[in-house]
């Protein structure tokens, strides 16, 4: 089948790729992450005279998935959102469609992909703040509902930052997040509650940014005189917040255009072997991180010394 369709894709066939990607958002909607990357996958297919076909399906029996290959809609598959067990990776494998990933699992080894090194860059965060005096750091991670489906992003993401604490004999306080404003600074009540000396935060979580900052300045916290915090984050994301956000680049329109690239491949020659690409952006350095400093009200006061008693008389 997988031959077939590679004919039919590189001659004829649909000239249509498509994209399967479920919204994260809290309502099921897709955030404004998600959209650069729907809109980049667009730009690179089109510029090789393919149209996209989007399916919201999150698992194997979901009825626009299915659609889409049963009915030979579209010569290949780019699979989004990719899980620690994901069956719509099952599916695809099972079948011999034509299909490549943003992110990675097990069962995508058999398939080209290409991914953010989640771990590496989370530790890479906590360097960079260990490097600047800090040992109280927190993690601020996605959703519960997205940690828990076993999404690989958080996954990785909260075992880079556990491992990076770890190796630096820190102990790591990792929290879930919703992906809102109200959430975020929920979070930062909840982590300055576990614990007040606590002076900087990773994160993932860029939709919960500006939250994360608001809850900041409503307990005290200037950012980054008494607080510091870095992440994985786009450029427009990083740069909307004040102070601009330290962080590791997402480059959505590099990584859709290699998954563009990578999917054209497979069907060109399908027996190729799959490429495997793994990025790992340096970190930007902007205004969000300092050295650091007792939290506020934690200095202890001055013990300003007994002068001798000299006898005067006024």
């Amino acid at each position: 089948m997988a031959a077939r369709i590679a004919d039919e894709g590189s001659g004829g066939g649909t000239h249509t790729l498509g994209l399967l990607y479920p919204p994260a958002g809290r309502n099921r909607d897709y955030t404004t992450m998600q959209l650069a990357f729907v809109g980049g996958v667009a730009e690179a297919a089109a510029a090789h005279g393919y149209d996209l076909l989007l399916s919201p399906g999150d698992r194997r029996d979901d009825p626009s998935f299915l659609r889409m290959i049963r009915d030979r809609r579209v010569d290949g598959v780019i699979v989004m959102e990719i899980r620690r067990e994901d069956d719509r990776v099952e599916r695809l494998a099972a079948e011999g469609f034509p299909f490549v990933a943003i992110g990675r699992n097990h069962h995508t080894g058999s398939s080209g992909w290409v991914d953010l090194d989640f771990a590496g860059l989370a530790g890479a965060c906590v360097q960079h703040l260990a490097d600047l005096g800090h040992t109280r750091i927190a993690f601020v991670n996605r959703s519960e509902q997205l940690f828990h489906s076993g999404y690989g992003f958080a996954r990785l993401g909260d075992e880079g930052y556990t491992e990076g604490m770890k190796k630096l004999l820190l102990t790591p306080r990792a929290y879930l997040c919703g992906d809102d404003l109200a959430s975020g600074e929920q979070v930062v009540e909840r982590i300055l509650l576990d614990d007040p000396m606590t002076s900087s935060l990773v994160t993932l979580n860029e939709a919960a940014l500006e939250g994360v900052y608001r809850g900041l300045t409503r307990h005290g916290r200037s950012v980054p005189r008494d607080f510091s915090v870095v992440g994985v984050a786009a450029s427009p994301w990083a740069e909307q917040v004040t102070p601009a956000l330290t962080a590791a680049e997402i480059p959505a329109k590099e990584m859709t255009r290699v998954a563009v690239d990578l999917m054209l491949r497979r069907l060109r020659s399908p027996d190729s072997p799959p490429r495997h690409v793994l990025l790992k952006p340096l970190i930007t350095l902007r205004a969000s991180t300092g050295r650091c400093r007792p939290a506020p009200g934690s200095e202890p006061e001055t013990d300003f010394p007994d002068f001798p008693d000299f006898g005067m008389n006024v």
